[in-house]
């Protein structure tokens, strides 16, 4: 649990308060990880502006499922269950369940692989990548935007999911993941 004193649902103010409110109407509650990062309520909205920047190009799926390569990479907890929920708005929960359990078997598309272990080196160790790592991507038909949103998406999973590990930010367990899910997201953690 963070240290960080965080603002009650009657004590919110001003922008925070737009952020809670957003996330009881997108998820039914506000998460831990809201509520300590809104305590910057303007960071948290100029990352929210680089996601809406990153996801036109890329298309839900595809965002998602970099989120989760990251996520998993990092060992994020936090992440892998918020982006699992938020992945079955594109993704189906067999097909969910498959990818969590090992995107290489899951039968996706070359490219989707591509992306994914693209996401996780780029966590992993980012300062062994070289043009080859992008020249994969480009190979399989992503556009330059692409290559570089690709790229946006997990760096941006990396700073949020680093900055919960350091905050010692308490992991919700976010409502409507069946159990079988939940088990798939957390797994390799």
């Amino acid at each position: 649990m963070s240290i960080l004193r965080t603002a009650g649902d009657d004590e919110v103010t001003g922008l925070a308060a737009e952020q809670y409110a957003a996330d009881r109407k997108a998820i039914g509650y506000v998460p831990s990880h809201t509520r300590v990062m809104s305590l910057n309520p303007e960071a948290v909205a100029a990352f929210e502006n680089l996601i809406r920047a990153i996801v036109p190009s890329l298309g839900l799926r595809r965002y998602e499922l970099v989120t989760l390569a990251a996520a998993g990479a990092l060992r994020s907890k936090a992440c892998r269950l918020a982006h699992g929920r938020k992945s079955l708005k594109a993704i189906d929960e067999e097909e969910l369940i498959a990818i969590a359990a090992d995107f290489r078997t899951a039968g996706l598309t070359e490219a989707e692989v591509a992306m994914m272990e693209f996401a996780e080196r780029m966590c992993g160790d980012s300062s062994s990548m070289t043009d080859a790592d992008s020249a994969r991507l480009r190979e399989l038909g992503f556009s330059d935007r692409e290559i570089l949103d690709i790229t946006l998406a997990a760096s941006a999973r990396n700073y949020y999911s680093r900055a919960l590990h350091a905050l010692a930010v308490e992991v919700d367990e976010p409502p409507g993941l069946s159990a079988q899910l939940r088990e798939a997201l957390l797994a390799h953690l």
